[in-house]
């Protein structure tokens, strides 16, 4: 492939508009960009239909911008671009270059552990079989990859008695050669020792054909031809041979059962799934050769971008495939297909020298099966960042990286975050999470309602809860101290052996929101006299630090452990606020929809919200079942279910209120 004509670039002269494209200087074709640093180094690389188009997308206002792609653009000091001929073209550069510059920037896919392959190295004159990981090599034949070793090798060690093809080292085989005896899988039937003499290299190159075919899915004709044999031998009254292959053919049913069927088309295909927050995304795939899971990989990566699931499946398939023809399948199962699926499966088509199609599954096996690998990403996003923030290590080199960033005297040993939701100005919560020693400690966490004042001024509501936490904090301390013993005041309950509910003060404070937020947590603590708590506040949109009284926020590096640390704590208390929010909407929705039905009075409401627990629950439920709730009787629970059902439906016709995370404007729902 052959650009149609060099890399253009604008020149910096500091700031992300000072490098801005002159109007109409870039090209309206096909392309790949790259945005460089002030040291040149390439920190972004993009493609583009149209690149004038694209590439005057992140030159617009930079508050318009995803934080990501605002610090990206505010990063990077030039932008340079190669227009090619074919959009294949373009993805076939992005990729080289992507390789090439390693891009901060472009979201990594780095595998959370290394996978064994069975690998045959068909371009010996003597090919072997054996298990192996790492990179693959030329001349050699790759199968799986696999989850375990060990369940690889007993495969191979099984079918070895059916296909006996050498599966010694190179150093075994010439010694063997040497001495003129073959090692002792020759002398037990698993291997035809061709290192002696007794089979030619074509008639072992026989024997690997047929063991890489059966490995590659095609079975049914080993079956066949065996059992065939079988009966011939017995009818022949060659009753030894006919054991043997009766012994065959059951070892090469045990190693088809350890791979059950899964697709009964016996499709050839990838399936891959993804699992997605706001800072990572996990990706899992299952290999389906000959309609059997063959093996299982998995990668988790940092979201560096603010590509949707489409460019993330599209990033991911690019750097699987892209340099890795012969691992293309004939059909690939994605949650979402990429945003130009046709230019990707003319791509992979050329890799692989015949038509592959990418498709999302709408019913039946395949989409069962996504289901599962959906269900595995999951559980490997979960399982990655409980080992990241478990890791005692990675904790304290967090608090560290927080304590320098902020210019605290001591690392945050308990850090509180708080953050407020509100639904249209009603229904106005807050919650307080509690990490220490960089874990959730979530006995400590606690929720608020914001009664006493303006509910549409979520500033005022941050003053409020802090206000109100920091209070209680004194007072516990007063009471600690007025029962202070000669270890010092009582910070634990007497009566309940626990620690009092707000007897700790926190190393640091957290608010969700920017420089508004944190000014009002600020003021609140030095109303009521305390001047030794530290405040600090993570804005949502850049992941900027803002601390009190500071023009300029505080910035961690995007790959910073404290970074990570402070985004969970927030990410924790946004949720936890959410399901607060959410449960006094679901109640606030069932009293609403609940007021005209006659006989219903508050008693029996509150019973009712107290038996069914959610809205959800309540919807579900059948007259009869409503009926079983104490003081509700059939005509009262048929009411109560066309309400709620007539509710629902208003619902879904009348235009919608979300909620809102005050801090944010964040959608909540």
């Amino acid at each position: 492939m052959s650009p149609s004509r060099p890399p253009r670039t604008a020149r910096p002269t500091g700031g992300p508009q000072s490098y801005r494209p002159e109007p109409g200087s870039i090209p309206t074709q096909p392309g790949v960009y790259r945005f460089r640093d002030a040291k040149g180094r390439v920190v972004y690389v993009g493609k583009a239909k149209n690149l004038r188009s694209r590439l005057s997308s992140y030159f617009q206002d930079i508050a318009n911008l995803h934080q990501r792609t605002a610090t990206m653009v505010t990063t990077a000091a030039s932008v340079e671009w190669t227009v090619v001929n074919t959009e294949v073209e373009a993805l076939q550069l992005e990729y080289s270059w992507i390789k090439e510059f390693d891009p901060r920037f472009n979201v990594k896919y780095r595998d959370d552990k290394s996978y064994p392959w069975l690998a045959v190295t068909v371009g010996d004159e003597f090919p072997r079989v054996m298990v192996g990981r790492g990179a693959k090599r030329k001349g050699t034949r790759y199968f799986g990859p696999y989850s375990h070793a060990w369940a690889i090798r007993e495969t191979v060690d099984i079918l070895l008695r059916v296909f006996p093809m050498r599966s010694c080292s190179n150093g075994v085989f010439k010694r063997s050669a040497q001495i003129g005896r073959p090692c002792l899988l020759g002398y037990i039937g698993k291997c035809s020792a061709p290192c002696v003499g007794q089979v030619s290299a074509e008639e072992h190159r026989e024997i690997v054909d047929d063991f890489c075919d059966f490995m590659a899915g095609q079975t049914r004709p080993f079956t066949r031809r065996i059992e065939k044999e079988m009966y011939a031998a017995s009818d022949a009254m060659d009753f030894e041979r006919a054991a043997r292959l009766r012994d065959d053919l059951g070892a090469m049913q045990r190693a088809l059962e350890k791979q059950a069927v899964v697709l009964g088309d016996g499709a050839d295909a990838d399936v891959i799934a993804l699992a997605e927050d706001p800072l990572e995304v996990a990706v899992q795939i299952f290999y389906v050769r000959g309609g059997r899971i063959r093996g299982q990989r998995g990668w988790v990566a940092d979201r560096v971008t603010d590509g949707d699931t489409a460019e993330l499946v599209e990033d991911f398939l690019l750097q699987l495939y892209a340099g890795d023809a012969d691992s293309v399948p004939r059909e690939i199962l994605v949650p979402e297909l990429p945003t130009d699926v046709v230019t990707f499966e003319d791509l992979l088509s050329d890799l692989k020298g015949s038509r592959v199609q990418i498709r999302v599954p709408q019913r039946g096996d395949k989409k069962t099966l996504q289901e599962t690998v959906a269900t595995n990403a999951k559980q490997s996003l979960a399982l990655h960042k409980t080992r990241r923030a478990s890791d005692l290590t990675t904790r304290n080199r967090a608090l560290e990286e927080i304590r320098e960033a902020l210019d605290l005297d001591e690392a945050p040993l308990r850090i509180e975050c708080y953050d407020v939701a509100h639904l249209q100005g009603t229904e106005v919560v807050a919650s307080m999470v509690v990490f220490e020693d960089g874990l959730a400690r979530k006995g400590e966490y606690r929720r608020f309602v914001i009664k006493g004042v303006d509910k549409q001024n979520d500033v005022a509501s941050m003053h409020e809860v802090i206000s109100r936490r920091f209070k209680r904090l004194l007072d516990e301390q007063a009471r600690s101290e007025t029962r202070s013993t000669d270890q010092g005041p009582m910070l634990v309950d007497p009566e309940t052996g626990r620690p009092r509910k707000f007897a700790y003060a926190p190393g640091l404070v957290v608010v969700d929101g920017g420089q508004p937020q944190v000014a009002a947590a600020q003021q609140a603590l030095l109303e009521l006299g305390i001047n030794d708590i530290p405040v600090c506040g993570l804005a949502k949109r850049l992941e900027e630090v803002w601390l009190p009284g500071e023009e300029d926020p505080v910035i961690l590096a995007r790959s910073s452990e404290g970074l990570y640390l402070l985004q969970r704590i927030r990410d924790e208390a946004h949720r936890f606020a959410n399901t607060h929010h959410a449960g006094r909407r679901s109640k606030t929705m069932v009293e609403s929809m609940l007021d005209d039905v006659p006989g219903l009075g508050e008693v029996r409401r509150k019973t009712l919200l107290k038996h069914f627990g959610s809205l959800k629950k309540l919807r579900e439920a059948e007259p009869e079942e409503i009926a079983l709730v104490p003081g509700i009787g059939p005509r009262t629970a048929a009411a109560i279910k066309e309400a709620v059902e007539r509710a629902s439906a208003t619902r879904k016709t009348a235009p919608g209120t979300m909620s809102v995370n005050t801090a944010t404007g964040e959608v909540i729902e």
